[in-house]
Formats: structure tokens, C-alpha cells, sequence
């Protein structure tokens, strides 16, 4: 009996150990990156260049980007003129800012060397455009909710300046995410909490709707993908990025200390840590996960 125990005992401490051992290893842990209140309620939008520094709308004031450099030191890096206010952040792979300017119906373009801003995209029948998600061949796409009556649509920015729309008549669409092998499109829906995936062809275009989850609670905002194709969903007012891989299984909920967690990324060395925007705490949190993140790995090609 004593040595059944002992034996017991000591599967018990394996077993707690093994499941404890993402902990020690400082993964899925959220931290503050920068105070509280370093963004306005308004902070969206996170995106990391190719030399690892992070950028976010709406720092210290409406109506900018800030910068959180390498140093872990925080600026504005850029004001938008004409009264344009910021949401989605994405760097295509020559490096290049793009902007979704919700009050403008634009998509900007910033030169990061020379921050000169100019309308990449532009159309004024849009609601607004919200998030951003790109693909390998360099092109956009925007999501565009009518938060007033739950609706939301979905476009592609053209080379030419113009927006194509792919999708009509959705819920509120929010967080639009594209798949490590360019062949599908995620596109959540925040009011009604549904995620869904649509095949895309090497053109832009999107087919075949289907659901991949739906949550029975809370709202949904940005979405980015892993290498390995996994989904990290900002869910709003519940205060946890949820990871839901491609068949659509929830694999886990990574808790935050803000609860209105508004869009995601991934970045550092190694693609690895995750920067999370948080509107009722008005700052950035972080934490470290096992994949790198699909986009990371785009800008890091060799």
C-alpha cells in the first residue's frame, strides 16, 4: 500500500508538472507591455514590421499610430491628416503600411521610411473599412460592419486604387484573417459570434461560405493565424484570445487582464510572442506561444 501510494504520488507530480510546464515556460501568460491608458479607448490595430517594431492606432490621442520600438520605447510615429482616425494595421512584403481609415472610407499607404501617408484605396459607398488581412500575392482585404443595423460586407483592395466587393448582406464583420496556404478567408461576425471560412483563389476571389465556429457569448474582433494554420480570436468583453484550428476546435483560451481585447499580432525574435490591443484598458498586453505567426513568417521568407 505504501509503495502504490509513493507510485501514486509521484504520477500526480508528473502529471501537474507536464501541465504546468507552459507556465514555466512563460507560454500563454499575458503581461503589460505598455501602461494603461498609454492608448486611447480606441486602441486597435497592432502590426509588426520586419524588424520587429510594433505599431498601433491611436496612441496617446485619436487619430494616430503610435510606435513601440525594438528598446520597448513608445512614440507617435505618425498623425493622419484630414480628420482620418485608424483601425486594421498590415505590411505587405515590401514593407510598405497599409491603414484601414474608417471615417475617410480609405485605405492608407505609409512609407515607413519617409512616413509619407497617401490614399492606397478608396470607396466612399463602404460603412467603413475595419480590419485588414493580406495575402501572399500582396493583396488586401477589408472588413466593413454596419455596427448601427448588425450587418457587414466584405472587399478587396485593387492595385488600381479601387474596392471590389466580395461579400454582401453578412452579420457585423469584423476580424478577417487569411490562411498559411493563401486558400481560405476567415471572417468573423461580432454580434451574431460566428467565424467564417471561405476558399480563396489565387485572384481574390472567395466561394464555398462555410461556418468554422460560433460562441455562445461575448463578442469577437481581430483574428490572426499561426504558421500552423491555428486562428487567434480577440473575443471582446470576455477578455481572452480563443485558439481555434482549422477544423474549427476551440484548442484553448489564453486569459487576459483587460476584458475588451480588440486585435492581435504576432512579432519578436522569432514570431513567437503575441501583442494584444485592450480598449478599456487603453494599452498593449503580450504573452509567448509555441508557433509563430503566419504573416511573421511571410515577411521573414528567405
Amino acid at each position: 500500500m505504501h509503495k502504490l501510494l509513493t507510485a501514486t504520488s509521484f504520477l500526480i507530480i508528473i502529471i501537474i508538472s507536464c501541465n504546468n510546464n507552459d507556465e514555466d515556460q512563460g507560454l500563454y501568460t499575458s503581461k503589460e507591455l505598455t501602461p494603461v491608458n498609454s492608448f486611447t479607448k480606441g486602441a486597435e490595430g497592432p502590426a509588426v514590421d520586419k524588424d520587429g517594431n510594433l505599431y498601433a492606432v491611436n496612441y496617446s490621442k485619436e487619430g494616430t499610430v503610435g510606435e513601440i520600438n525594438l528598446a520597448g520605447n513608445s512614440s507617435i510615429f505618425i498623425e493622419l491628416p484630414d480628420s482620418s482616425v485608424g483601425n486594421g494595421i498590415r505590411f505587405n512584403s515590401k514593407g510598405e503600411m497599409f491603414i484601414a481609415d474608417y471615417t475617410k472610407h480609405n485605405i492608407l499607404k505609409v512609407n515607413i521610411a519617409t512616413k509619407e501617408i497617401s490614399v492606397y484605396a478608396h470607396d466612399s459607398t463602404m460603412n467603413q473599412p475595419n480590419d485588414l488581412a493580406i495575402d501572399d500575392k500582396d493583396q488586401l482585404y477589408a472588413s466593413d460592419p454596419n455596427w448601427k443595423n448588425n450587418t457587414g460586407r466584405i472587399w478587396r483592395a485593387g492595385s488600381d486604387g479601387k474596392m471590389i466587393l466580395l461579400e454582401d448582406n453578412m452579420g457585423t464583420a469584423n476580424g478577417i484573417e487569411v490562411s498559411p496556404d493563401n486558400k481560405t478567408l476567415y471572417v468573423n461576425e461580432s454580434v451574431q459570434r460566428k467565424v467564417w471560412a471561405y476558399d480563396l483563389s489565387d485572384s481574390g476571389t472567395i466561394s464555398n461560405k462555410r461556418l468554422l465556429i460560433e460562441f455562445p457569448d461575448f463578442g469577437m474582433d481581430g483574428m490572426r493565424c499561426d504558421a500552423d494554420g491555428n486562428l487567434y480570436i480577440a473575443r471582446y468583453g470576455k477578455g481572452v484570445i480563443a485558439e481555434v484550428s482549422p477544423a474549427g476546435k476551440l484548442i484553448r483560451e489564453i486569459k487576459l487582464i483587460g476584458k475588451n481585447c480588440s486585435n492581435i499580432c504576432f512579432g519578436g525574435k522569432d514570431g513567437k510572442t503575441v501583442y494584444v490591443t485592450l480598449q478599456d484598458k487603453g494599452n498593449i498586453e503580450t504573452f509567448n506561444v509555441e508557433v509563430a505567426g503566419r504573416e511573421w513568417k511571410m515577411m521573414h521568407k528567405e
